[in-house]
């Protein structure tokens, strides 16, 4: 996992690095001087934060440990299925995919893709607006601006955590401030202390600061970047659902509306027209050969 990977390069390359240079690792272990600068940390993101958000970081951590699932592989999935199910409608007319986005579980269309079924947000945005177009009350342009809504509030929500996080990064260099300058002034307070004795406290609260920092730009910084990219790869997956479906309302041939969903993903996750073609025609939903 890259941000296991990355944490593992920044630690070795910190204290190796240390190491190698002949400095000794012992002064550096100051559980204490964590437990000053992790606690004020923790306790300043409880004060700030409301219920809704602490629990959202938390769950923003728990996503941190899969890999990236927006690849190629899902987005051949999912615009298959949007081709198939726009196709069956084209052909059939809205009411025919009723059934459907009524229950995606038992559906023969969902079923050909299981990576899209098992993502809840992908499954829930395709078929509410679905749905609205079955209805056929809405116009294009007020179906857009509702997705666009939508879209904006989720973006706005999921980025909660990440801004909760960089304040906390931004934070603990100055938490790490603070317990050296508590270090300093229990050595300064201990006037009978020998030289060798007084700089080795010092040396103990200088650390604090080394682990601010490192702590906020080594662990809690790149924490939140991640969370980030996240946010910004769900974003896409929404866009790249919310321009097929404008494009079909549009009049747009399922062919023509995919092709608009397919560009507006990003270069590293699209897959190319042919792909796209060839994954549809290898019998890749039911739809797709009377299109």
């Amino acid at each position: 996992m890259l941000i296991a990977l990355g944490l593992i390069v920044v630690m070795l390359s910190v204290f190796g690095g240390y190491a190698l240079s002949g400095g000794s690792l012992g002064p550096l272990y100051q559980p204490l001087e964590l437990l000053i600068i992790g606690g004020a940390a923790l306790g300043a993101f409880i004060a700030a934060n409301n219920g809704k958000i602490i629990k959202a970081t938390l769950g923003a951590f728990s996503r941190l440990r899969r890999t990236n699932s927006y690849d190629k592989a899902l987005y051949l999935e999912l615009m298959s299925l949007l081709y198939n199910l726009l196709s069956k409608a084209r052909r059939e007319g809205m009411l025919a995919i009723e059934k459907e986005i009524e229950n995606p579980a038992e559906s023969a269309l969902f079923g050909e893709c299981p990576k899209v079924v098992q993502d809840p947000m992908i499954v829930t945005f395709l078929t509410d607006y679905l749905r609205l177009m079955i209805s056929g009350n809405m116009a294009a342009h007020e179906l857009d601006e509702l997705m666009v809504h939508e879209i904006e509030e989720f973006e706005h929500e999921a980025h909660l955590p990440v801004d909760a996080l960089t304040k906390v990064s931004d934070a603990l260099p100055a938490f790490g401030i603070v317990a050296a300058v508590m270090g300093v002034v229990k050595a300064l307070s201990m006037a009978d202390a020998g030289p060798d004795e007084m700089g080795l406290m010092i040396a103990h609260a200088l650390v604090g600061t080394f682990l601010g920092i490192l702590l906020a730009y080594g662990v809690v910084a790149p924490a939140a970047s991640r969370i980030d990219r996240q946010v910004g790869e769900a974003v896409k997956m929404l866009q790249c659902m919310r321009v097929t479906l404008l494009a079909s309302l549009n009049g747009y041939a399922p062919q023509l509306a995919v092709e608009f969903g397919r560009k507006a993903l990003h270069s590293a996750e699209r897959p190319s027209a042919g792909e796209l073609e060839e994954h549809v025609r290898n019998g890749k939903g039911a739809g797709a050969g009377n299109a």
